[in-house]
């Protein structure tokens, strides 16, 4: 019976050599692993903690940074300034720009005559196309002042280019006279005086893009003033210029240009 018994238990199976030792390889790998992985975030953690507090910090000192402390700090117009030049690559804020075909009429009078008839008047008109550009100039002088939480704005005088007559389009015609006396002569001094007269005209245009300038302008500050501090867009802007009646805590009225 215990003989039968004997005979019928299995005999133990050989353990393979192999596998243990395989076993164990990625035990210690793991080991090794965690390990590495420890020391690295032990490493870097200073590194993270004082990146991430700078930030914080940068971030905080900017939300603190609001129009008021910049008046206290005499640093708006400092500011202004900056940034409109980096924006606009340029030292002047363009706003508008005309295209007009301009008339311009010029008498050349008679000096003397047949006996004591005298010659009648040449007179010559002009008709030319001609672009008006005008301009702020952004390192003139600008002025600031903060009031009733509105921010008022003293830009410069509105100036203008150079304007562009386009001479390929010039057409001339004698309105007047020209039988008895030279046409030509009268043409000439037309065509000498086309620069002095647009200059005028241009003058006397600023009327006409006043009101675009102090739109453009308006808009200009207000993203400056969204875009520089925390507090920016809690402020209404408004902008006067200098041939106009000056706002409070301005120094006074410019005279237009001639």
């Amino acid at each position: 019976m215990t003989a039968d018994s004997d005979e019928n238990i299995p005999a133990p199976v050989a353990k393979n050599p192999w596998a243990n030792a395989t076993m164990w390889m990625v035990i210690v790998f793991l080991v090794l692993a965690s390990g590495i992985y420890v020391f690295k975030s032990l490493r870097d953690l200073p590194g993270d903690a004082v990146s991430k507090a700078a930030t914080v910090m940068e971030k905080a000192s900017k939300a603190l940074v609001d129009v008021a402390s910049a008046f206290n700090q005499k640093t708006i117009t400092t500011s202004f300034i900056s940034y409109a030049t980096s924006i606009r690559s340029s030292q002047y804020l363009q706003f508008a720009t005309l295209r007009q075909t301009e008339v311009f009429t010029q008498t050349d009078q008679a000096s003397t005559g047949f006996g004591y008839i005298p010659l009648p008047d040449v007179i010559v008109e002009a008709r030319a196309p001609v672009e008006y550009t005008y301009y702020l100039d952004l390192n003139a002088k600008w002025e600031f002042v903060l009031k009733d939480n509105v921010l008022h704005v003293l830009a410069p005088r509105i100036k203008f280019n150079k304007p562009a007559v386009d001479a390929s389009e010039i057409s001339y015609e004698v309105k007047k006279g020209g039988v008895f006396r030279g046409k030509d002569q009268a043409q000439e001094n037309l065509k000498k005086s086309i620069t002095s007269l647009t200059q005028q005209k241009a003058r006397d245009n600023i009327g006409l893009v006043r009101e675009s300038g102090r739109k453009q302008t308006t808009d200009f500050v207000e993203k400056w003033l969204m875009k520089n501090f925390a507090d920016g867009t809690n402020h209404p802007v408004k902008v006067y210029f200098p041939d106009e009646p000056p706002p409070f805590g301005f120094q006074g009225i410019e005279k237009p240009l001639p």
